[in-house]
This record gives C-alpha cells, sequence and structure tokens, in this order.
C-alpha cells in the first residue's frame, strides 16, 4: 500500500511505497527457519507445510512461486496473472523481490535449474 505525503496546506506531494518489514524482525522468523532446516524429505517438507498453513495460505505461496519462475523466464506479467492465476499488482510485487530483494527468490530458483 503507498502512503502521500501532504504539504503544510494538506495537499498531496509524492506517493511513496510503504517498506516490507526486515524479514529478521518478524518476531519467529529464525526459530521457524530452523524447524523447516530440520526436515530431512519432500515428504517431511510437504507434510509440515500442510500442518503450518491453511489451504488458501498454501496456494498464495504456491502461487507466488510459480510467479517467480515465470518471472524469471522473461514471460509477461499479463500473461503471468492469466497463467496463474493472480493479479497483476501481485506479479509486480513478486517481480520486484525476484529483482531487489534479499536474494532468497534467486537462491532457489538457480537450484531448482541445476
Amino acid at each position: 500500500m503507498a502512503r502521500v505525503r501532504t504539504s503544510a496546506g494538506g495537499l498531496p506531494q509524492a506517493t511513496l511505497p510503504e517498506r516490507e518489514p526486515d524479514p529478521e524482525a518478524i518476531e519467529g522468523i529464525e526459530d521457524l527457519a530452523a524447524a523447516i532446516r530440520t526436515l530431512r524429505s519432500d515428504d517431511e517438507v510437504t507434510r509440515f507445510l500442510r500442518d503450518l498453513c491453511t489451504r488458501a495460505e498454501l496456494e498464495a505461496l504456491a502461487h507466488r512461486w510459480k510467479t517467480a519462475q515465470l518471472v524469471d523466464e522473461g514471460v509477461p506479467y499479463l500473461e503471468i496473472a492469466e497463467r496463474v492465476p493472480t493479479s497483476t499488482a501481485t506479479v509486480t510485487r513478486v517481480a520486484q523481490w525476484v529483482r531487489h530483494g534479499t536474494g532468497g527468490y534467486r537462491i532457489a530458483l538457480e537450484r531448482r535449474r541445476r
């Protein structure tokens, strides 16, 4: 979501993107990452994710991952939005993180290609 700054007279000056929270600042993220690292097989990871997330959360995660893969392949955003299915806003957001995020998408994309 964007914030709008206003001048002293209340007129809009500029729209600024809201910053995403720093992943390290999310309480419990390190413990969650440690739990994931203990999993030893594809089946264990799948079962853990199924227990951890609702069906809607899993679908959202799967859609974001597919979106990241298609962005990485250079598929046009509108086509991605139709194929996944997702909104163009989500495609844009995922593309931004693929290109300028913390590197997590990039690592996973490169390792999946091997």
